[in-house]
């Protein structure tokens, strides 16, 4: 397609569209009405050779071609904006930046706290927006602009997305220090008898773990199921329930965990806890800066298999 005959502006229209899902919400955000925002998208079908988006009771989906041309314009439009920009600069000491972040509680517990002190001493003046969310309503806050960064074990989000693995992480068995499990190495047996906490962790890839157990034909006694990894420091020094957490949970560089544990009597895969941003804001310097922080500030070991498989805090 010869860009010389291409009206520019039809891809603000397009992305209002997509980010927007309404007609008449582009039309509010362009500052045009709304037969207007019809007209540019009809030029754009018959230039596209594309319906582009299609009419649903909840709003215009698009179609699979434009979810493939979204990540390519976001990311142009973005480039185009930095470029116009005469103060495009990120100067952390004395940036005033609020940085919006999806986190798990598991992120809240482990990474969170290690970020703020790097943010104390780096960027004081910065400062971060914890929120929820997965799935279709992860993606869409982060077309909308509404996030940042998303950190965590997250299914790919698709096209339109970068992502970076910050490290990678096992998992463990963890039990109050005087659990009659506590300091010696746990067999199948013992796992297969013991009653068991589970953490659905919903939306996040952890469930993966609960399928390689049953995988392996392992039957656990499961007692009690909650939807936070942060209640088990307060649900397991009084009980004699047994978890299987990621091992960030007991990594005194991550997590002060005052809880024992075990290394799995059966093989579990590493898994990546990985960074995730939009290609609108691939060239942003503030999130730059900020992805890099966070990727050199939490890229920790996973616990040495040279360590022996059992432990007291």
């Amino acid at each position: 397609m010869d860009l010389r005959e291409f009206d520019l502006n039809l891809l603000l229209v397009f992305d209002q569209i997509l980010k927007t899902r309404k007609l008449s919400r582009a039309a509010e955000v362009l500052g045009v009405t709304q037969p207007a925002i019809s007209r540019s998208l009809a030029r754009l079908r018959a230039l596209l050779g594309d319906e582009l988006f299609h009419r649903t009771p909840t709003g215009m989906e698009p179609t699979a071609y434009a979810a493939h041309l979204a990540g390519p314009l976001a990311m142009a439009l973005t480039t185009l904006g930095q470029a116009l920009s005469q103060d495009f600069v990120f100067t952390p000491t004395t940036s005033q930046r609020n940085f919006t972040l999806r986190l798990t509680d598991i992120g809240e517990l482990t990474i969170l706290p290690r970020l703020l002190r790097h943010l104390a001493l780096a960027a004081p003046g910065v400062g971060l927006t914890i929120v929820r969310g997965n799935g279709e309503a992860l993606r869409s806050t982060f077309e909308r602009g509404e996030i940042d960064l998303a950190i965590g074990l997250i299914d790919d989000l698709g096209a339109g997305f970068f992502r970076r693995t910050i490290f990678r992480q096992g998992y463990v068995c963890v039990f109050r220090p005087a659990h009659p499990l506590a300091g010696r190495p746990l067999t199948r047996s013992a796992f297969e008898q013991a009653e068991h906490v589970v953490v659905t962790a919903a939306g996040t890839g952890h469930a993966r773990i609960d399928e390689l157990i049953e995988a392996e034909g392992i039957r656990r006694k499961i007692k009690l199921r909650v939807p936070h990894y942060a209640s088990l420091e307060r649900l397991l020094p009084g009980t004699d329930l047994i978890a299987t957490v990621p091992e960030a949970l007991v990594q005194s560089r991550l997590h002060p965990s005052a809880l024992a544990y075990a290394r799995p009597p059966f093989p579990l895969p590493d898994l990546p806890i990985d960074l995730f941003w939009h290609a609108r804001n691939h060239q942003d310097p503030g999130n730059i800066w900020l992805r890099n922080a966070i990727a050199v500030d939490c890229a920790l070991p996973a616990i040495s298999p040279e360590r022996v498989p059992f432990s007291r805090p």
